[in-house]
């Protein structure tokens, strides 16, 4: 009568399971029941998730720029009557715009969302031993490395000219040009991990 209750046992033990479908990102379910006397009945789940994401942005942006601006001399001399001498203008314009964007974004939640867990025990036999078990095993290390540099080197030189009425019995005029220079820089970095 022992070898009946223990075939019966362990019959009960294969039929009387139940498991839900595991996946990463659903839950798991484990239902034993009607199970026989002296059974050992045992569900355990594992579900492992395991994330390395490493983002090395290197972004450089290098404006050189050297500028050289000269009117010429004006001169009028040695003239009876002299007229006038003006020297044009110098000017140096420069602008410099740098829009730098990096955006490491995982789309949607880090992996490890196992969803809800649930076990059920049941109408089970006399002296059985019954074990639902749920593990769950998340790593995820994410690693943002930003490197971004953005360099403006700006040289400018504007002179105007030399501009001379001498040495005239009637002198004119003499007018030197403007000197100008101008430089604009814009500079927006946006970093998104």
């Amino acid at each position: 009568m022992k070898k009946y209750f223990l075939r019966y046992a362990v019959l009960a033990t294969v039929t009387g399971l139940t498991l839900g479908t595991a996946a990463v990102a659903g839950a798991s379910s484990g239902t034993i029941g009607t199970t026989g006397p002296d059974s050992y009945n045992k569900i355990i789940e594992s579900a492992n998730s395991s994330l390395l994401l490493n983002n090395n942005n290197n972004l450089n942006a290098t404006n050189n720029n050297s500028q050289h601006a000269y009117s010429g001399d004006a001169e009028s001399e040695h003239n009876t009557t002299a007229g006038g001498a003006a020297a044009g203008a110098a000017s140096n314009g420069n602008t410099f715009a740098a829009n730098i964007s990096v955006k490491n974004a995982l789309a949607g939640n880090l992996p490890g969302d196992f969803g809800s867990n649930s076990g059920t025990i049941n109408n089970t036999g006399p002296d059985s031993h019954n074990v639902i078990v749920f593990k769950s095993n998340v790593s995820n290390v994410v690693t943002n490395n930003n490197n971004l540099n953005v360099t403006n080197n700006n040289s400018q030189h504007a002179s105007s000219g030399d501009a001379e009425v001498e040495g005239n019995t009637t002198g004119g005029s003499a007018t030197t040009g403007a000197a100008t220079n101008t430089s604009s820089s814009s500079i927006t970095m946006s970093v998104t991990n």
